[in-house]
């Protein structure tokens, strides 16, 4: 991409767009690509609870009765139709799920897309989900490092050892690895609290705010950036994807050909891909192809007049 920011769609709400037919996602993913889209990122629940009153970000933005495609799967198929654009979660609850399977479901999604995975990792919000998979939900954040550690380890060596209080293996042969150097690389959501820093300048190549103003986002960047040359790392290679900051018209709605002009403002404070809703601008089928040609068009230049 350059000194161009990038661009990424982010799938969710899929009742409204895909019906029943959630296979024609696939479909989306191929025009995406063809567009010129950078990255398209699915969001992750195994399940839905009745205690959505707990959403830490607000209301709860779906009702319980949407689905939610499982995202490796999901992108497993998307790779399969694709060829260029970069495929990602945003997030994915890692504690829910085991070391060795995650590490090698990772590197098989990241083969077969030759290379395109983008891993987008939180600890997850809600109690009942973690209930009904049968893993505890205190101590999650702990299990997260340990999980990723362990991958990073699993994508690396061969035969692999790892000890942490919750993961632990001795000479285990985890192949195919990930067809990325050194691994799939890691995007932490969340706010610069100081763990999520440390996990960053540790195994993270990206940061997934939730903020999107770009005085702010400029402030946490710097931090990270400072943090990252601490620790003898290059700054210049954090990638920060960020919600782009939506301009709306006199009427009050999102005004696309405006939120464009102002990107590569966005990208001056250090945000690499600019990050948008499908379902906040398309809200039938028939609008899913010209919203992504006129995203991935118009972020190759200045839009037209």
């Amino acid at each position: 991409m350059g000194d161009r920011i990038g661009v990424s769609v982010t799938i969710v709400g899929l009742s409204h767009l895909f019906g029943d037919d959630l296979a024609a996602l696939v479909e989306a993913a191929r025009i995406a690509d063809e567009a010129g889209v950078d990255q398209l990122v699915l969001p992750d629940h195994l399940a839905i609870g009745t205690r959505t009153d707990r959403y830490p970000y607000g209301e709860f933005p779906l009702p319980r009765e949407e689905p939610w495609l499982e995202p490796i799967t999901t992108l497993a198929a998307m790779a399969g139709a694709t060829r260029r654009i970069r495929l990602g979660t945003g997030i994915l609850i890692v504690p829910l799920r085991p070391a060795l399977l995650l590490a090698k479901t990772l590197a098989s999604l990241d083969v077969l897309s030759r290379g395109r995975l983008d891993l987008g990792v939180g600890t997850g919000w809600q109690r009942e989900e973690f209930d009904g998979a049968g893993v505890p939900f205190s101590g999650r954040t702990s299990r997260m490092d340990d999980t990723l550690r362990a991958c990073r380890v699993l994508w690396r060596q061969a035969p692999a050892s790892f000890r942490s209080p919750t993961v632990r293996f001795d000479r285990l042969w985890c192949l195919p690895r990930p067809l990325q150097p050194g691994g799939i690389p890691i995007w932490i959501g969340g706010a610069l609290t100081p763990g999520n820093v440390a996990r960053l300048v540790e195994y993270g190549v990206g940061w997934m705010p939730l903020e999107s103003n770009p005085d702010v986002l400029g402030k946490g960047i710097q931090q990270l950036r400072e943090a990252f040359a601490a620790a003898g790392r290059d700054p210049e290679t954090l990638q920060v994807r960020a919600s782009a900051p939506l301009v709306r018209n006199g009427a009050g709605h999102v005004d696309l050909d405006a939120t464009l002009e102002a990107l590569p403002a966005f990208r001056e404070v250090g945000v690499t891909l600019a990050s948008f809703a499908l379902a906040r601008f398309a809200r039938r089928p028939d609008q899913i192809r010209p919203f992504l040609e006129r995203l991935g068009r118009g972020s190759r230049g200045p839009v037209p007049a």
